[in-house]
């Protein structure tokens, strides 16, 4: 693995500062069923790293504390940590609305079959990675077999009333093969929604473009093929300053698995801390100390502004 962090810590992005905190998106730990050539995590079935009970009580304390509004699960497979029950239940008990990033092959995986009842019962939003409707591109990117497995679960989710019922919501993630940005989000949208249901009787209410982030394992695999420059030279001349307006991480704060705060999960993935560089722990921040904090930033930003902007919830424009 290539180490990424040098070749874009000198920036010129631009200055961002904190607004209103309402999401707090937590890493469960680095463990996944799958191995994704995009993944910007490094996830992966050999990982170790899991979030403890500890941690997510402290979790806990904090949601209720400075009562967020946003619940944000991700990993690796978050599903696979063994008290994702808990964290969902509790974040439910405090009126949250809650957010599983889900591979969704997990959800076919014996050991993990009481997963959508649980996503169910707590009205979990899914949004779930589909980065192509054809089946040859997604095993590419995300190992063979995974397409005809995410097909079943869809299926699976819809006949659970996911996609269908209008508090079941089912979002679907598109992101580019290679060293591209995302077409427009509205217009590849209709053209998986009519592929899908054409072709799988699948429903789902929203696609998410999303941007590769030039970091981790897809980051490392451009420096190998040689397109790191060229691919940077792409974000950073697409710039746009109205996906700058809305970026994500104005509002929302990242949690690593051991309890540690970032002003986003990229961030966290490069071991970039907040402002004043310090790693600070869930259990000893103060939300008064975020308002209009500076963000920290490197050349990755720029990620997020290219083009139509990306984030955890799609195109920013």
């Amino acid at each position: 693995m290539h180490e990424i962090y040098p070749l874009i810590q000198k920036t010129r992005f631009p200055a961002i500062y904190r607004e209103k905190l309402n999401t707090l998106q937590i890493n469960l730990g680095y463990k996944c069923n799958q191995t994704c050539l995009h993944c910007h995590v490094n996830a992966g079935p050999k990982r170790k790293e899991i979030m403890d009970i500890k941690t997510m009580k402290q979790i806990v304390s904090f949601i209720k504390k400075f009562k967020i509004q946003v619940v944000d699960l991700t990993g690796g497979a978050p599903e696979m940590n063994p008290n994702f029950e808990f964290l969902v239940n509790e974040a439910r008990n405090l009126n949250c609305h809650i957010i599983d990033r889900c591979n969704l092959t997990i959800l076919l995986e014996l050991k993990y079959k009481n997963i959508t009842k649980l996503l169910i019962e707590n009205n979990v939003e899914i949004v779930a990675s589909l980065p192509c409707y054809q089946k040859e591109n997604v095993d590419n990117q995300r190992g063979k077999g995974v397409f005809n497995k995410s097909i079943r679960a869809l299926q699976m989710l819809n006949e659970k009333g996911y996609g269908i019922q209008k508090d079941l919501l089912l979002n679907l993630v598109y992101n580019p093969q290679g060293p591209a940005l995302p077409p427009d989000q509205t217009e590849l949208e209709s053209l998986y929604k009519k592929k899908l249901d054409d072709e799988y009787g699948i429903q789902f209410n929203k696609l998410y473009t999303i941007t590769n982030m030039p970091i981790a394992r897809f980051g490392s695999t451009l420096i190998s093929t040689g397109s790191f420059i060229q691919y940077m030279s792409l974000l950073k001349k697409s710039f746009s300053y109205k996906a700058l307006e809305n970026v994500m991480c104005k509002t929302l704060i990242s949690v690593d698995y051991l309890g540690y705060v970032y002003d986003c999960d990229f961030n966290q993935m490069l071991n970039i801390g907040l402002s004043d560089n310090r790693k600070k722990h869930i259990s000893e921040i103060n939300i008064d100390q975020l308002a209009e904090s500076k963000i920290n930033t490197a050349d990755h930003c720029y990620g997020c502004t290219a083009g139509s902007g990306s984030s955890c919830g799609g195109s920013l424009i």
